[in-house]
């Protein structure tokens, strides 16, 4: 049997499809990074965003007052994304303009989870 095409109800989401293509583009990202920086700041920086996507998946199979929960968890690791993003610009290893495009995708996340979370009844 073929599951490439099964859909899971979190991979239709939105924000879960452009937390999955920021958290690609972080990992691509931080393999650029100078070997010192690549297993701190990049680590982490992919942990977080990776667990975005984990965190929407994992909301995804529980009721109203767990989702809620797991969508906020998402919330905050995307929040976390932000002094990384800084980071990185401060320590040279991602110019100008992928700072602002990162930093655009993440708030930009951060504000569709927001409204997911609040969209969702206790």
């Amino acid at each position: 049997m073929d599951y490439r095409n099964y859909v899971f109800d979190f991979e239709k989401l939105d924000v879960y499809r452009k937390a999955l293509d920021f958290t690609n583009e972080v990992f691509s990202i931080t393999l650029s990074f100078k070997k010192e920086i690549r297993y701190s700041l990049g680590d982490q920086f992919r942990r977080a965003a990776l667990s975005i996507c984990n965190n929407l998946a994992e909301g995804s199979r529980k009721t109203d007052k767990g989702k809620k929960q797991f969508y906020y968890y998402a919330l905050d690791s995307a929040r976390e994304c932000i002094p990384m993003i800084s980071l990185a610009s401060k320590q040279n290893q991602i110019d100008v303009k992928q700072e602002e495009k990162l930093r655009g995708e993440c708030v930009h996340i951060s504000n569709m989870l927001y409204k997911l979370s609040l969209s969702i009844t206790n």
